[in-house]
């Protein structure tokens, strides 16, 4: 037949064609931004394992937010680390608590900006589980729910737009659910960590968030790396007890988890691209081994196509800003 008649580079030959024909494309409305809160005031610590982040005090918290909403991006994800840390999770559960505090700061400052409020214990606890700890050392289910639970409806009585359970207890998601309709929140909408795994890339996260465990793993309660039906079982229970949204986290290592829960459930897929998988994109480009700016807006489009409604990224008024020039 002599040369091709197919030619599928015809629409790859120019910037204008490679636009037009493009299938997946990535917005700055569907990223969201993570803050991490500390006590004081005026304060902007350094994140020494996350170039570019920082532990913000509930003031530089609200600078932030201003600066995250002037990039375009809508949404932020609020973690909290209170000084105050025992068994039982009190500051999460106090309503002038930090978290709480910095709920009612943002929401007032800036009204429009979309306020997710991350519910656990760990970062609350002195011994950084996400739930309760029994005598003998092992994550007591049942009697963290009521907690979990309390700490989901302080969120929402400070303002909270909605919260995220990341614990993976079992029946979280019911638990808050009814609670939170019981106490006049029926309208909080609750995005669960449904498809959380025991993840080798939450390092740095651990060092914002002053949430690492004192003793042992999370392996008995986040979801084992190999395991691809067992997270569709956990999304699937989290979407029947009343999740709104349901998240993948990591992103990048976990794409075919995405895809398949994209598949699977008629929810909107939230996925997160966790600390780990910032700070390598981070360390290679100081090292000058890639490209910043290309390698974020491909791993982030790479976690569109792969099914994510909305991402999680420490990148993102980064990336919106990129994505607005």
């Amino acid at each position: 037949m002599g040369f091709p008649q197919v030619r599928p580079r015809r629409t790859r030959a120019t910037a204008a064609w490679r636009q037009l024909v493009r299938e997946t494309h990535l917005l700055s409305d569907a990223l969201i931004y993570p803050l991490f809160v500390v006590p004081g005031r005026g304060v902007r610590r350094p994140v020494e394992s996350m170039p570019g982040i920082c532990q913000l005090s509930v003031d530089e918290a609200v600078k932030e937010a201003q600066a995250v909403q002037a990039a375009r991006v809508r949404t932020v994800l609020l973690f909290a680390a209170p000084a105050r840390k025992d068994a039982q999770a009190s500051d999460a559960l106090d309503p002038q608590g930090l978290a709480a505090q910095a709920i009612r700061a943002l929401k007032a400052a800036c009204p429009e900006l979309m306020l997710w409020a991350d519910v656990c214990l760990c970062g609350a606890t002195d011994h950084g589980h996400c739930g309760h700890v029994t005598p003998g050392g092992t994550i007591d289910n049942d009697s963290s729910l009521a907690t979990l639970a309390q700490v989901a409806l302080n969120y929402a009585r400070a303002g909270a737009d909605a919260v995220a359970p990341s614990d993976m207890m079992d029946g979280r998601v019911g638990a808050l659910r009814a609670l939170l309709d019981r106490e006049g929140h029926a309208n909080t909408p609750l995005i669960a960590y449904a498809a959380k795994y025991a993840s080798a890339f939450y390092g740095p996260f651990r060092e914002a968030a002053e949430s690492a465990p004192a003793f042992g793993d999370r392996r008995s309660y986040q979801l084992d790396p190999a395991n691809a039906r067992e997270a569709l079982r956990e999304v699937l229970l989290d979407v029947e007890e009343g999740a709104d949204l349901v998240m993948v986290k990591p992103a990048g290592p976990y794409l075919d988890i995405i895809r398949q829960v994209r598949d699977a459930v008629r929810v909107p897929v939230v996925a997160y691209q966790v600390s780990g998988e910032y700070s390598l994109i981070k360390a290679a480009a100081a090292r000058g081994w890639i490209e910043e700016r290309a390698a974020v807006l491909e791993t982030l489009t790479g976690i569109r196509r792969a099914g994510a409604d909305l991402i999680i990224s420490y990148f993102a008024p980064e990336a919106a800003r990129w994505l607005a020039a």
